[in-house]
């Protein structure tokens, strides 16, 4: 039987989906996966783009109702929410565009290409920022973003023994990304985090753009990471380098940004001790042994992967707070993929209250519109990946309070 073209691809994609699914990660395990994984013979990619090609198994399957596995988008035409609760963030929210009447009688946006990294991705409907022509505060050009800017599609950049980065040396053994990842020898390697791309990475496939600067940052993630926080937090345990990774594309922001972020922004004794004793809004009676929330994550400050890798390692637990000598870093306030608010931020920074009379607010439940923005209770919750609403104070305000104590 003669199989249509469009057909046999269709067939292609979903069998690679399938197998991939079966193994995990077990595909990149840290390093250059099997070639025909993403490229056909003779060599092309699968999918239309490289951005494409990674979506293929990385966006969830027509049906998955759950936050599940590796995948880092949900198919809006499955449902009315984004689905997946990965640490980075759920690209769906990029096609979730929000609109809504103030009070005063204005019309205002919430557009989806302003709720994080505009990755192209034709084939599954992902384009360039049609606002900003190169990233906000650097010089990468906004039609080149896509997966394979941030993550080395081949694994190349290694973990060494003398815990150097680099992309010779040992080859890459496993996944350097878990507590259950060994350690790296002098005749072994591991993958960098999530295969992040360090110094001087620019792949031939996206000419023009500048080269990398800065090398990955010291992180862990748990074993299991995209999954509903309502009953435990997901704790990956950054350890540094995180906020001068992304000067990489955004060096400007780091320096003239409002909040200080790196090495340098190190968490004084008097703010860790307000991080630890803050609960919600009006309760300051935590104590640090169960204070931390990822909603409102740090970096430990060091590259000590045996730290690293216990903390991840026990991420269903209440895990303790700051010390005073962690830092702030980009991902404190913001989602590294993309999340359900303006400028990829955890939480909404733009209302007085996150959580109002008790519930998320939202255009269902009549909640004023100031505090919805044009968005469902769930969609709300979902930003707060499932958290109950009961977690957070009756008036909840911003979570920069976690730090800073003006509520």
């Amino acid at each position: 039987m003669r199989i249509p073209r469009s057909c046999a691809f269709v067939l292609l994609v979903f069998s690679h989906v399938v197998a991939s699914t079966a193994s995990d990660e077990v595909f990149h395990n840290g390093g250059t996966g099997n070639c025909t994984g993403c490229h056909t013979t003779p060599p092309q990619l699968r999918g239309s783009d490289a951005g494409s090609t990674c979506l293929i198994c990385h966006q969830a399957p027509l049906g998955v109702a759950l936050p599940s596995k590796y995948f880092i988008a949900t198919d809006v035409g499955s449902f009315s929410i984004c689905v997946q609760l990965p640490p980075a963030g759920d690209f769906c929210w990029l096609k979730k565009t929000y609109k809504w009447s103030t009070s005063r009688g204005a019309t205002e946006f919430s557009r989806g290409e302003r709720h994080g990294h505009n990755i192209v991705a034709i084939d599954f409907g992902y384009e360039a920022d049609s606002t900003h022509s190169f990233s906000p505060g650097g010089n990468y050009p906004s039609s080149s973003l896509t997966c394979i800017s941030c993550h080395d599609p081949h694994g190349n950049y290694r973990r060494r023994a003398d815990g150097s980065i680099g992309t010779s040396g040992p080859p890459v053994v496993a996944s350097g990304s878990y507590p259950d990842s060994p350690d790296p020898t002098a005749s072994a390697s591991v993958g960098t985090y999530r295969l992040l791309c360090g110094r001087g990475y620019q792949p031939n496939s996206l000419p023009g753009t500048p080269p990398m600067a800065s090398d990955p940052p010291a992180a862990i993630a748990p074993r299991v990471f995209n999954r509903s926080e309502n009953a435990y937090a997901t704790r990956v345990a950054y350890g540094s380098g995180m906020s001068e990774w992304c000067s990489n594309c955004h060096a400007q922001l780091n320096s003239s940004h409002s909040h200080p972020s790196g090495a340098s922004a190190v968490l004084s004794e008097g703010i860790a001790s307000n991080y630890n004793s803050y609960v919600r809004s009006g309760d300051l009676s935590g104590q640090r042994e169960r204070s931390y929330n990822s909603m409102v994550p740090y970096e430990l400050n060091t590259r000590d992967y045996a730290v690293l890798k216990s903390i991840a390692a026990s991420a269903d637990l209440k895990q303790s707070g700051p010390a005073g000598k962690e830092n702030v870093m980009c991902l404190s306030c913001h989602r590294a993929h993309a999340s359900g608010w303006d400028a990829s931020t955890r939480w909404n920074m733009q209302s007085t209250y996150l959580v109002y009379e008790g519930t998320y607010p939202g255009t269902d439940n009549g909640a004023p519109v100031e505090y919805s923005l044009g968005r469902l209770s769930s969609e709300i919750q979902q930003t707060f990946y499932d958290r109950r609403a009961t977690d957070f104070a009756t008036f909840q305000r911003s979570l920069c309070n976690k730090c800073h104590l003006r509520d």
